[in-house]
């Protein structure tokens, strides 16, 4: 993506209602506004849930087209790529979805705590390097963090099509003795099992992968720390 294209779309960000942008300095320093009121944005007190590195939003948006009793943030710190996802849902004129430009690490300061129902990770990126396992988003300190905002009982969900990713996750949760709620290696191949939610919402690339017949990766767990 040339380079004035990405101007384009963060110019645009700033003008669409459904999109969010605090500073990393207002997050740190406890000032972001939303933190605990995001049933103010939403104008109801639906139970949300959060997409974390949702890229274009393909995923938020299917969720929010099946789920309209539910709220959606698509989280992402790359706003150029969630542009299209924001700007569908406008034309669309979907209510219940929005887009938060953050870090992901810093996700425990945009939310309050029990304010979350449900977490999709949604084919991250694996970090496969021993040197980069501080990214991978189901390792340890993630994990805490989303613990943080979650409600009682609220879930966590990991499609990917990484096997290493899959089985890190896996391993982490049994040693902390974590309850995985559903575990598959192969969740196409295991239709009559998997959930719907699962295997009738695909992104561009998951359908790309699926042509190459990869397995696509999927557990439901929930955090009890």
């Amino acid at each position: 993506m040339g380079s004035k294209n990405k101007l384009k779309r963060f110019r645009e960000n700033d003008t669409f209602s459904n999109v969010v942008q605090p500073t990393r300095e207002d997050i740190l320093s406890n000032n972001f506004s939303l933190k605990g009121k995001w049933n103010t944005f939403f104008k109801n007190d639906n139970p949300i849930v959060l997409e974390l590195g949702c890229g274009k939003g393909e995923y938020a948006l299917a969720l929010a087209k099946k789920n309209p009793d539910k709220n959606f943030i698509g989280v992402d710190i790359k706003g150029a790529r969630f542009w299209r996802g924001a700007k569908s849902a406008l034309e669309e004129n979907m209510h219940n979805v929005g887009f938060l430009r953050t870090q992901i690490e810093l996700i425990n300061l945009c939310f309050e705590e029990n304010e979350i129902d449900e977490i999709w990770i949604t084919f991250p990126d694996p970090q496969i390097k021993y040197t980069r396992t501080k990214h991978r988003l189901t390792n340890q300190e993630f994990l805490k963090k989303y613990h943080e905002i979650l409600k009682p009982k609220g879930i966590v969900h990991l499609k990917t099509d990484s096997e290493f990713m899959h089985g890190y996750t896996l391993g982490v949760l049994h040693g902390e003795n974590q309850e995985v709620i559903y575990a598959h290696h192969d969740v196409y191949n295991n239709k009559q099992h998997s959930p719907k939610e699962v295997i009738e919402t695909q992104t561009f690339y998951e359908r790309q992968y699926l042509e190459t017949n990869k397995a696509i990766t999927y557990i439901k767990f929930r955090l009890n720390y």
